[in-house]
């Protein structure tokens, strides 16, 4: 598996394990989030995000079935990363802020906007914004040995 994977970096994380942790909690919500819309019979186009499926049924139900695929591709990384790469925490938390603020302004302002109609994501993105951002603010400043948790 050393192929596949290199050793870990944990040991050179100088940030909150607090962050880290946020982040693997954040990885498993974009696993479970991507099973969502894989499995689901509808992908939770329907029954959870209270969409229209009478037009366009298929395409619907296949784009919900990519963004699940790409969903839990990225959730295993964010995982890996939390629990095994702790020096990359703060990158990653830096990508995740960049896509719920783009996710944000997409749902809210940008070609996202469907008619008044906001999806549980959309209230969720915006609630991530602020989240996010104190995660990685504590992942960017040294944390004294016993909250930085090496183990």
């Amino acid at each position: 598996m050393t192929a596949l994977l290199p050793p870990g970096t944990n040991r050179q994380y100088q940030g909150s394990r607090y962050a880290a942790w946020f982040l693997a909690l954040y990885g498993v919500g974009w696993i479970v989030s991507g099973m969502i819309h894989s499995f689901l019979p509808d992908g939770g186009a329907g029954t959870i995000a209270g969409l229209d499926l009478s037009h366009n049924r298929k395409l619907i139900l296949g784009l919900f079935a990519w963004a699940g695929a790409t969903q839990i591709a990225h959730g295993i990384v964010t995982l890996i990363v939390a629990l095994f790469y702790r020096s990359l925490v703060p990158l990653f938390l830096l990508v995740s802020l960049l896509e719920r603020i783009l996710l944000s302004w997409s749902a809210w302002i940008g070609e996202g906007k469907v008619g008044g109609h906001h999806p549980p994501e959309h209230y969720g993105s915006l609630i991530m914004v602020p989240v996010i951002l104190l995660f990685l603010l504590l992942a960017l400043r040294p944390a004294t040995t016993k909250s930085r948790g090496l183990q």
